[in-house]
């Protein structure tokens, strides 16, 4: 099993930078993050035109929660900083419960 260490989130906003979605690229799990750096500008490049705005942001992946992680907490400012972050939505109180599918395509 490969190990993830950083996930590209890519966000398209409209003009005012009010109305902002994830975009879909081809590859957003990287094994090190200066894959996921490298890969940024051409990801950009790939959903050009689907936005009037693209802002993306490499999120660093603590290898011992790889598994826990089942959403992205993000938020883009007015002035086009992109927030953004990996949550656990549900804390694992016993150890034979079921864990939640991953959402990593999940806005707050």
């Amino acid at each position: 099993m490969e190990h993830i260490a950083a996930l590209l989130l890519v966000i398209g906003c409209s003009n005012t930078m009010v109305d902002c979605r994830e975009l879909q690229v081809p590859v957003s799990v990287f094994e090190t993050a200066d894959q996921c750096v490298a890969e940024r500008p051409f990801a950009m490049g790939d959903v050009q035109g689907q936005a009037q705005h693209i802002v993306a942001k490499c999120l660093a992946v603590d290898p011992a929660l790889e598994d826990d992680y089942d959403q992205i907490v993000w938020n883009v400012r007015a002035d086009g900083t992109l927030d953004a972050s990996l949550a656990i939505s549900n804390v694992v109180m016993a150890s034979n419960a079921v864990r939640p599918e991953k959402d990593y395509l999940h806005q707050q």
